[in-house]
């Protein structure tokens, strides 16, 4: 049932009758035109003038690198940027000892989002900044630690283990002749591409095949 509405009060636009209604606006509060609002973004940078640049692959990037970086890990983050950007990552860097102009130097410093807080968590960066409504475009996004070694990584092969193991969260193995391991089961193991949990019995610890808690899975 439509309802009749009195038009004279100068409340209502549009017609009256039986045509919806909406309340009147503030002189420039309309809504805006269609396709303006989106309901997500991305960290793929716009020019400030003409159109935007298209990729080799003519696609935006679906997967996101973002690293906690300090200048005294400068050459290291250097390396693993380089992989990334090799397999058509987007880049974030999140300074946490407050440095951004001597990375400058580097090829690829302008192709990277920076963010810059003194003493501040990756957690502390992610939380703010990487935003659902910011990643949801992206099929992977990589969070990671400044030391991490590069040397013997693929990123799309990676990738390509993830989708073929379903995995929804993960992280590389490390090798426990190259690197320190506080947990176990970020230990790489020598049986299977990959592995959920840990056989390991301890002080008052024991891990089995229901075990899904730290350390054991």
């Amino acid at each position: 049932m439509s309802t009749k509405i009195n038009c004279q009060d100068g409340k209502l636009l549009r017609s009256c009758g039986t045509q919806s209604l909406k309340r009147a606006r503030p002189y420039g509060s309309e809504v805006l035109p269609k396709g303006i609002v989106s309901r997500t973004s991305n960290f793929e940078m716009r020019p400030l003038f003409g159109s935007p640049k298209k990729r080799k692959n003519g696609k935006e990037s679906r997967s996101l690198f973002a690293v906690a970086a300090g200048i005294k890990q400068k050459q290291n983050v250097n390396q693993m940027i380089e992989k990334f950007l090799s397999a058509d990552f987007v880049i974030a860097l999140f300074h946490y000892d407050g440095v951004v102009d001597e990375w400058k130097d580097l090829e690829w410093h302008d192709r990277a989002i920076h963010f810059s807080a003194m003493n501040q968590t990756k957690w502390w960066f992610a939380k703010r900044f990487l935003h659902p409504d910011v990643v949801d475009e992206y099929d992977y996004i990589f969070l990671w630690d400044e030391d991490l070694g590069v040397e013997n990584f693929n990123p799309r092969r990676y990738i390509n283990i993830v989708k073929e193991e379903g995995l929804e969260i993960s992280q590389p193995a490390l090798d426990p002749a190259k690197s320190e391991v506080h947990h176990q089961i970020t230990a790489r193991g020598r049986r299977s591409k990959v592995h959920r949990r840990i056989y390991k019995s301890g002080r008052g610890n024991k891990c089995d095949g229901n075990s899904t808690a730290p350390p054991c899975g």
